[in-house]
């Protein structure tokens, strides 16, 4: 498309916002922004960007860190599972690479954690290697700029995105390139009434032509959270409260959280209550209101039982453990129950 690089290219120039990420060629920093914006917010990621820079200025030092320090840092930015492939890709990095990070998509791609548009982006921003991203925004701004039906969300749809992504590339710097379109797509051509009378490319939008803006671009169809009811169990003594490791592959897999007892429905909690009570041969002494948790899949439905002692040995599981509260900060726990924690206080 006619001048496609040059308008979006003197946009950014203009319009850029200042990323520590983006002024270093330092192919570690990029990756860990990669992965920390991963379904992130600029504006959250950053704050954790520079906590892991701070903590961990070298891939070897992330290596070396423990994965319980590791999940403690990332605590609060959710998708666990985001931290420890970080984790487990630090290692391979210190290991087989002596500690740099290798300079080819296909050996970027082959890391745990990273696919084609993390792989892309690592490969352009620090290697300028010709590689066209394609995240959400760059979705939205090639939907709008030619006008495309095809939901993003199939096979037909990234084959089509793709192809356009490189199209547009070419033989264009391709870190300015990929930069400029990714940060056009979050700050110009955004989802919700974009203001399209000062847009670049509002003479070449179809999209802005058609009158089809709000209805790029097309998904196929979303996906119905699963309802979740849980009932976190707070035993404490006023110094020390108890806790469990969450070890299953699932939500949250290895952080710590009070005992749980997760019910297939929204239960009566006088029901929920008089479980408890038989179970622990003791009746909790008070229950937190319903905490509502949203996740991209799942809606958590929670509450929280207070015993102000603990149970009998023989009524706790084996893999509990009994800390004391000061040192619940080395513990990373789920977003819900830090939340709680601290309305607690």
């Amino acid at each position: 498309m006619a001048d496609f690089h040059l308008l979006i290219t003197n946009w950014y120039r203009q319009n850029a916002r200042f990323l520590p990420w983006r002024n270093t060629k330092n192919a570690y920093f990029i990756w860990l922004s990669e992965i920390i914006l991963q379904q992130t917010r600029v504006n959250q990621g950053l704050n954790y960007f520079l906590k892991f820079q701070n903590n961990y200025p070298t891939v070897k030092h992330l290596a070396e860190a423990s994965e319980q320090q590791v999940l403690s840092d990332w605590q609060g930015l959710g998708y666990y599972s985001r931290a420890r492939n970080l984790h487990f890709t630090a290692k391979i990095v210190a290991n087989e690479f002596n500690g740099i990070f290798p300079n080819s998509f296909e050996e970027i791609k082959k890391m745990k954690g990273i696919g084609d548009y993390t792989a892309s982006a690592i490969a352009s921003f620090a290697f300028d290697l010709p590689h066209a991203v394609v995240d959400g925004n760059v979705f939205r701004v090639i939907s709008r700029l030619y006008d495309i039906e095809t939901p993003i969300d199939t096979s037909e749809g990234k084959k089509i995105f793709d192809s356009l992504a490189k199209e547009l590339l070419g033989d264009n710097p391709p870190a300015i390139h990929n930069q400029a379109i990714m940060e056009f797509g979050a700050l110009q051509c955004v989802p919700a009434n974009p203001n399209c009378e000062i847009c670049p490319l509002i003479g070449q939008c179809l999209a802005f032509k058609n009158k089809s803006i709000t209805e790029r671009p097309q998904k196929r169809g979303k996906i119905i959270p699963r309802n979740r009811y849980f009932h976190f169990v707070q035993f404490e003594d006023g110094e020390n409260i108890l806790l469990e490791k969450r070890t299953s592959k699932d939500i949250w897999q290895h952080l710590f959280q009070f005992p749980l007892i997760e019910a297939e429905q929204n239960t009566e909690l006088t029901e929920i209550e008089e479980q408890l009570t038989t179970r622990f041969e003791m009746r909790p002494t008070a229950v937190s209101s319903q905490i509502k948790h949203i996740l991209t899949h799942q809606r958590i439905y929670a509450h929280v039982w207070k015993f102000d002692s603990f149970p009998a040995k023989n009524r706790m599981d084996s893999d509990w453990l009994i800390v004391n509260k000061n040192d619940l900060i080395i513990y990373p726990i789920p977003r819900l129950l830090d939340r709680y924690l601290l309305e607690e206080q």
